[in-house]
């Protein structure tokens, strides 16, 4: 029986796993945000709309911070970095939804606090499709 010589075998080439597509993600929060604005508009006017708006981008700002921040680094040999990317887009992402907590009341306080922390937790409850949404394609 021959044997397979080296010369045959084609060169191992490293892993690619792509980064996740978080567009679909960031398209379904930017979809609940404008959702909530227009409820907010057709039931309580102008000063709920801008309290969705508010209360939504308070939960969609930090969220796109962390998808940008955290998947910086792909690949086996930057394990440490991706382990400490997805600390710091973690704390990042706290401490910016706190700054913005803090910005829109002292700034511009919610004249609908309803609707703002409605917008907020519809926002925020949408990153629960997060695993349905940035699903990927078996190829097995």
């Amino acid at each position: 029986m021959p044997t397979i010589t080296r010369e045959f075998m084609p060169a191992p080439s490293p892993a690619q796993i792509k980064r996740p597509e978080f567009t679909r993600l960031l398209a379904a929060q930017a979809a609940m945000v404008l959702l909530a604005v227009a409820v907010g508009a057709g039931t309580g006017g102008h000063a709920a709309a801008v309290s969705a708006l508010l209360g939504g981008l308070v939960a969609a700002v930090p969220g796109v911070y962390f998808a940008w921040r955290a998947f910086r680094y792909q690949g086996a040999r930057y394990a440490r970095d991706i382990v400490k990317s997805f600390y710091r887009a973690e704390a990042g992402k706290f401490g910016l939804t706190a700054a913005l907590f803090t910005l829109v009341f002292i700034a511009v306080p919610p004249s609908n606090p309803a609707f703002f922390f409605g917008a907020y937790v519809a926002t925020l409850a949408t990153q629960w499709l997060g695993p349905w949404l940035l699903k990927r394609p078996s190829y097995t």
